[in-house]
């Protein structure tokens, strides 16, 4: 059985670690191994190409992926999803690595349930938002990158008595912003799972200024869709000159940390490995206290992943 991998949907720092890891581990278990670019559009589009040595040497630290990634629209559709089937099956490939998120998890559980292909997949999202998986690949990095722009904002914020507004991405999900706020030691922090208690802070807040505080750092999740309105409140409320930094795709960019790369490579073993022992592979590999798992693709795909209720618990020091 041959194997492939691919990257679907957003790019995450991460994957290049594990499109080598998979690579040199499949050769390892002597399995001829595939490339497939441009994700779910590249499955149509028969870009699927035999890898060797020299595909993924001195890629362990680069961000984003060498095989690039896409959405589709055209994979909605099964006339695509056939042309797909038959790509692969044209290579031999029976079972595929599939580096992604929801999205892309249930496209191939759709993909699947059509067709002779199995298939693991590594959540690998900034977001940290799949469920059953308490780490997603790429979200140490993203933490890593935001931490240092928060760093750098505050020096200035301090420095001109300013409060500064800083939006992260996460989409509908607070754990980027939450974790970056209790690193940084922000002052405010608005996420879509909890009520933002105005009041409360605004007399906190208030009080600390009129006792020599000189500026203000809060952190919004861009899910809140809240920024415009944040920034208004805070300028109003406390008299301080209030800047917006939306800090963007810088987040998703940047060398893998070590911790993503060592993530990267033990997803990918556990990925490959169940591949090799099981003919009917419909799974995500999951970690959660420490020790890797595997779940259903449907049971990921069904349910929607909740914020831990001791980050939750730990924002509330900051009302």
């Amino acid at each position: 059985m041959a194997l492939a991998i691919m990257c679907s949907g957003g790019d995450a720092p991460g994957m290049n670690p594990a499109i080598k890891k998979f690579v040199d581990y499949a050769f390892k278990m002597d399995r001829e191994t595939y490339l497939v670019y441009d994700g779910l559009e590249g499955l149509i589009d028969n870009q699927i190409k035999k890898a060797n040595y020299k595909d993924v040497a001195g890629i362990v630290h680069i961000g984003g992926t060498i095989i690039r990634s896409s959405r589709s629209k055209r994979f909605f559709e099964y006339k695509y999803r056939k042309i797909a089937y038959k790509n692969l099956k044209s290579h031999g490939i029976k079972g595929m690595v599939v580096l992604g998120g929801d999205g892309s998890f249930r496209a191939m559980e759709k993909f699947s349930s059509e067709f002779d292909i199995n298939f693991v997949g590594i959540p690998t999202t900034i977001d940290n938002d799949i469920y059953g998986t308490e780490y997603c690949l790429g979200v140490d990095t993203a933490l890593n990158v935001i931490r240092d722009a928060l760093d750098k904002i505050r020096d200035t914020a301090s420095s001109f008595n300013r409060a500064f507004l800083v939006e992260v991405m996460g989409r509908d999900c607070g754990y980027l912003a939450v974790s970056s706020a209790i690193t940084s030691g922000a002052e405010i922090c608005v996420i879509p799972e909890k009520k933002f208690p105005k009041k409360i802070l605004k007399k906190r807040l208030n009080k600390e200024i009129k006792n020599g505080r000189k500026y203000i750092l809060a952190i919004i999740s861009e899910g809140t869709k809240r920024t415009k309105e944040m920034h208004d409140w805070i300028e109003n409320s406390f008299g301080l000159d209030t800047r917006v930094s939306i800090l963007g795709h810088i987040q998703r960019g940047g060398n893998p940390s070590v911790h993503d790369r060592m993530m990267a490579f033990d997803f990918t073993i556990e990925a490959v490995n169940y591949l090799l022992k099981h003919d009917d592979s419909n799974k995500v590999v999951v970690f959660n206290r420490g020790e890797f798992s595997f779940m259903e693709i449907e049971e990921v795909v069904s349910n929607k992943y909740q914020l831990p209720q001791h980050l939750l618990d730990v924002i509330k020091y900051l009302d």
